[in-house]
């Protein structure tokens, strides 16, 4: 979200790995669709649906390991799809031992890594 503040108090890794989401609508009703996984971190994760899925709305994310459950923070439109971010609630934070993502990649660990083989 260009021009917007960073908030985010953990790195969010970068992945790709498709999920099945379920939300209510604002008429109440259960609505399902598969997302892709854009980045994850502990507390929280962005997602891109084919459909617009509301702000505050209760999401649940179903992983091979369980499910992650949130609250929609935001919803923009972009030329690829509706990019989708969440805030896990407290009891559902996740972690690699629970699920990880088909590609994930950790830019700071990669940075990390150059700096390291830079100096040595």
């Amino acid at each position: 979200m260009e021009g917007m503040p960073e908030r985010r108090s953990e790195v969010r890794l970068l992945c790709a790995d498709m999920v099945d989401v379920t939300w209510q609508d604002r008429l109440g009703r259960t609505r399902q669709a598969t997302a892709l996984l854009e980045d994850i971190s502990p507390c929280g994760a962005c997602l891109q649906f084919e459909v617009p899925v509301p702000p505050a709305a209760e999401l649940h994310m179903t992983l091979s390991q369980g499910t992650l459950e949130g609250i929609v923070r935001y919803c923009v439109y972009r030329e690829i799809g509706y990019f989708v971010g969440v805030q896990f609630a407290e009891s559902s934070r996740w972690s690699r031992g629970q699920f990880e993502p088909q590609h994930l990649l950790d830019l700071e660990r990669l940075i990390a890594q150059a700096r390291k083989a830079e100096e040595g």
